[in-house]
């Protein structure tokens, strides 16, 4: 009896910090952002492990340290870089519907305010924020009329399409073309792609280009402690049977994490090419605006090269929004390549 109210007791205080730690930190108290905080708290240890173990157990990387300092300073400055991508693409948004039609609302009722109040011409007041992309160039979001949003989805779709069809039934509002509901953030995203768990966030059109550049770093820095493990293992494999014990288990796992982290590049360089988000390359068949095109006609590119100038350094807008291929455009994509199109680069 006594250990049980020991025990009751050694709960009840446990309860009691915890939710003086809530009061402090109110993320705590959400069960998702708890596990969360925990994942990342467990990516940003392994990456301390890795690391510091190699430096604990290597005593010719400290002597080459010692001798060329550039060298670990470029091995650390890879790893604090990748750390801080890791908590700059977790952190970002990845572009919310909803959080665009309210830019649109806010540009639009200032649009009618300064139309009301100066009674001059409108300039192109709200279109710096969000843009609307046809197939080939980007026209402000907000014309002279101050198109609502509804309006603004529907010039995005086909004639004829009904507004009932695209709204989600969990937000309530019109989804653009490429959006879905992501159900673990419980939000419609732009350009969605997927959720990632390890970033505790969804990948969309505003931080696509953050979490692949986090990708690269990330394999960069996995080759490179990879290297310096077998580099290790090769001048002490019959020193301390321990350590190499701990070495190789490091470098196995390391191995299969660098293995998965390749295919996962070179997958996003891939859909980065042809302007393809992961959801619309996965799930294409069971997609409406995807369902009558070819497998290998990808509606959405504008050539490699223009993909990838847009994806990197295109700025304008993380609410950038993409209207649907007309039919004369699909028909120029399905064509065959000739000849001719290979000279003019009609890929590029």
């Amino acid at each position: 009896m006594t250990i049980f109210n020991v025990c009751r007791s050694l709960r009840d205080s446990l309860c009691r910090a915890f939710d003086r730690c809530c009061r402090f930190l109110p993320c705590l108290s959400d069960p998702a952002r708890r596990s969360a905080l925990g994942l990342k708290a467990a990516l940003v240890m392994l990456h301390l492990i890795y690391a510091g173990v190699l430096f604990l157990f290597d005593g010719g990387l400290i002597e080459k340290t010692k001798r060329e300092p550039w060298y670990t300073g470029i091995y650390l400055a890879l790893f604090v870089i990748t750390l801080v991508q890791y908590f700059v693409t977790s952190g970002s948004s990845p572009g919310y519907v909803l959080d665009a039609m309210r830019k649109v609302n806010e540009a639009n009722s200032i649009f009618i305010r300064t139309a009301t109040v100066s009674k001059q011409p409108a300039s192109s007041k709200g279109s710096v924020v969000v843009t609307v992309e046809g197939s080939q160039l980007g026209r402000p979001l907000l014309k002279d009329n101050g198109t609502p949003w509804s309006k603004l989805v529907l010039d995005l779709y086909p004639p004829g399409t009904s507004v009932r069809s695209l709204t989600c039934s969990y937000c309530n509002v019109e989804q653009p073309p490429r959006s879905k509901h992501c159900h673990d953030c419980d939000r419609c995203v732009l350009q969605f792609d997927h959720h990632c768990v390890w970033l505790g966030t969804c990948i969309g059109v505003g931080n696509h280009c953050k979490f692949w550049w986090y990708i690269c770093e990330e394999t960069a820095l996995c080759l490179w402690t990879g290297i310096q493990y077998i580099t290790y293992l090769k001048s002490n494999i019959s020193s301390t049977w321990w350590k190499d014990a701990i070495m190789i288990v490091l470098l196995v796992t390391l191995s299969i994490s660098l293995f998965f982290l390749l295919l996962l590049l070179l997958f996003h360089s891939y859909l980065i090419l042809t302007n393809q988000t992961t959801y619309e390359l996965v799930r294409r068949r069971r997609i409406t605006y995807l369902r009558g095109i070819p497998d290998r006609v990808y509606p959405f590119s504008k050539g490699a090269c223009i993909n990838l100038y847009e994806f990197c350094c295109l700025r304008s807008s993380k609410y950038r929004m993409e209207s649907l291929p007309t039919a004369l455009e699909l028909e120029e994509k399905v064509r065959p390549y000739t000849c001719t199109d290979v000279v003019t680069c009609r890929c590029c």
